[in-house]
């Protein structure tokens, strides 16, 4: 059985294909898989030097069994070995077919009557190929006539400002499950028991120095009364967080080691000790803040 493609074209053609398989179904982010994880470039290495041994090996084989032959079977191998293959008398023949043009020995038929200096003309027809683009792009100009001038369809323009307008809904949609994109105007108050342990957690580690374990204020204000000096509410208190308290001797901006998610986690927690009642409350700072309400 004769190969229909050389060991130099096979083996690329393999390898790329699984490179590209590996690329298709592992997630490695913005960089190629081989990159960002190091045992990707391995395991690809590894595909690539026993794609090169197996046809080392083949064609070691092959060369063994072709030198067990006697010398009538090996010219009858070579005979068949010249031979072009399938692939190749396919392509050659819808090739010629492609072209539409006469053999040498039927030029006789298509030569025209004049010459100059004894240069003739043959009266070939047209490729085929390109009478079918020709008829294809008659039609392209039909169908583009009657959608764009008689039905009056959406130019590049219109095209452009749709994709826009639907990539605003796309985003939004997005930011609704990207906890780390939510800020001021997006965040809302989290009720989920996790949401709210974490909140805890890095309440206890960064807030209590100066709020105190039960909101009761030290350093820091009062969290439990109705009071606040930046404004109450998920976004007041969202947003002091993540930008820090007044200047000079306000806290500070939490942005800077923590995310979002984790700001709005933290905002939320802090919000449930509105109404409690501390062990040694401070002295209530701030104006009394009110939910606003849409009329």
């Amino acid at each position: 059985m004769r190969n229909l493609t050389p060991s130099w074209l096979r083996v690329p053609f393999l390898f790329f294909l699984i490179f590209g398989l590996v690329e298709y179904f592992v997630d490695s982010g913005d960089e190629p898989a081989f990159i960002a994880q190091p045992l990707i470039a391995l395991f690809l290495l590894l595909i690539l030097l026993v794609l090169i041994g197996i046809e080392a090996i083949s064609k070691s084989i092959k060369n063994v069994l072709y030198q067990s032959l006697d010398e009538a079977a090996k010219a009858r191998y070579d005979a068949k070995a010249s031979e072009p293959s399938k692939t190749v008398i396919w392509v050659e023949t819808t090739y010629k077919k492609l072209l539409g043009a006469k053999a040498i020995e039927e030029e006789h038929e298509i030569i025209l009557d004049h010459n100059y200096d004894g240069i003739k003309e043959l009266d070939n027809d047209l490729p085929p190929w390109w009478l079918y683009a020709f008829y294809a792009s008659i039609i392209f100009a039909a169908i583009y006539l009657v959608k764009y001038e008689i039905l009056d369809g959406d130019n590049q323009f219109a095209e452009l400002e749709n994709e826009y307008a639907q990539a605003k809904i796309d985003i939004e949609e997005y930011k609704k499950t990207a906890k780390d994109l939510v800020d001021f105007n997006t965040v809302e108050l989290l009720t989920e028991t996790s949401d709210l342990n974490s909140g805890k957690k890095i309440f206890e580690s960064n807030c209590v120095a100066c709020h105190k374990a039960d909101g009761g204020g030290g350093i820091g204000p009062n969290l439990t009364d109705e009071r606040w000096i930046l404004g109450g509410g998920i976004k007041n208190v969202f947003k002091t967080v993540s930008e820090g308290g007044r200047d000079g001797k306000g806290m500070i901006a939490w942005k800077q080691s923590l995310k979002p998610a984790e700001i709005a986690q933290v905002a939320s927690y802090v919000l449930q000790f509105q109404g409690t009642t501390p062990a040694e409350p401070k002295a209530a700072e701030g104006d009394v803040w009110e939910e606003e309400t849409a009329e």
